[in-house]
């Protein structure tokens, strides 16, 4: 299914981002050296629920998860990248710590990731790795507009990963969204320009650049949802969701720092 939302749709979508944006950005900044992974998850529970929200991980059982996933929050740790389920671990200082977060506000899911340090070790290796999956990221939202191809962003996306010299996967990527979190067009992060489904205003879609340092293999943990790189390697995702209007695209989930 493919949702093209109309104008009032498309304002409701501006408040759920900007409440997405709100949220992770309220969690990561108390997210610090000794935080529980349950202790996020239970954050983002009383902010959502506070907000008159509805996530869309609690119930949420995919074909490829061990549903329903129950939680509120993806916490992806190190060589940890997607799917995240929290779980009772304290962050340590160096730790690499993805949050990827969606709900729906209005009728209309927004859904964006971001990976971080916590404390203050930072591994150079890690840090440019968290950059490569930003710079990855702007170069699909510049690739959006009317008339571009699904192809175009994924070729944008995966030039930047590739230059970087980081393994793509293709088999978990960006998607569409509206009423739902995943709808179609799938949106990998490397393709063919000019391939695909062309973009149309009103339509809201979530890119997502993940990598792993030196592998394109996942393998899932015993938790059915957690999946890792395949050598241990660590990992970065970053996410927002993008609405394409009649001049471009507009991030919905551009997040302000709170303090």
């Amino acid at each position: 299914m493919i949702e093209i939302l109309s104008t009032p749709e498309l304002a409701q979508a501006r408040t759920t981002g900007a409440l997405v944006a709100h949220v992770l950005q309220t969690l990561r900044e108390r997210t610090t050296v000794g935080t529980n992974l349950l202790e996020i998850d239970r954050w983002a529970q009383e902010m959502i629920l506070e907000a008159g929200a509805t996530s869309c991980y609690v119930d949420y059982a995919p074909s490829f998860g061990s549903g329903p996933f129950a939680h509120y929050i993806c916490t992806s740790v190190n060589d940890a990248v997607l799917h995240g389920l929290p779980r009772d671990y304290a962050l340590a200082d160096g730790d690499l710590l993805s949050l990827d977060l969606a709900f729906s506000a209005g009728g209309i899911v927004a859904d964006s990731a971001v990976s971080f340090l916590v404390g203050s070790a930072k591994p150079r290796e890690s840090v440019a790795m968290i950059e490569a999956t930003e710079r990855a990221l702007a170069a699909g939202i510049a690739a959006a507009r009317p008339g571009a191809r699904i192809g175009d962003l994924s070729a944008a996306i995966g030039s930047v990963l590739r230059e970087e010299g980081y393994p793509i996967n293709t088999d978990f990527g960006g998607h569409g969204l509206g009423s739902t979190m995943h709808q179609d067009p799938h949106i990998a992060n490397t393709g063919r320009p000019g391939r695909g489904y062309t973009l149309r205003p009103g339509l809201l879609l979530a890119l997502e650049p993940w990598v792993m340092v030196d592998t394109d293999e996942l393998v899932t943990d015993a938790d059915g949802w957690t999946l890792r790189s395949a050598t241990g390697c660590r990992t970065a995702h970053s996410e927002h969701t993008i609405a394409i209007t009649e001049d471009g695209a507009e991030i919905l989930t551009l997040r302000t720092p709170t303090s």
